[in-house]
């Protein structure tokens, strides 16, 4: 299997929010280039709250709260859960973020 740029064979790659610049379509990107390198037996360990790249297969997920760290799948976890309310109903959101006290 090929190299993925930076992510070669099995490394152990450390990552915080690297969604952070990336649009829809590079975190896409950038999910392939993960998929490859775990292919590869390479690791990653990442924050993040991009539901994008959580939807990695066989992703472990695990969710810091005030409760403690759990296990999640990826439809339980917040960044997925939050996502998809605002995707259904922008409208929702954008009255509570724009209210006014």
């Amino acid at each position: 299997m090929r190299s993925s740029g930076r992510f070669g064979r099995d490394g152990l790659y450390v990552l915080d929010e690297p969604e952070a610049a990336l649009s829809v379509t590079s975190a896409l990107a950038f999910l392939a280039v993960m998929a490859r390198a775990a292919e590869a037996r390479s690791q990653f360990i990442i924050a993040t709250h991009s539901p994008i790249l959580l939807a990695l297969p066989d992703a472990r997920i695990y969710e810091l709260s005030d409760r403690g760290v759990a296990e999640v799948g990826w439809d339980d976890c917040d960044a997925t859960r939050l996502t998809k309310s605002f995707l259904e109903s922008p409208e929702r959101f954008l009255r509570e973020a724009l209210r006014e006290d």
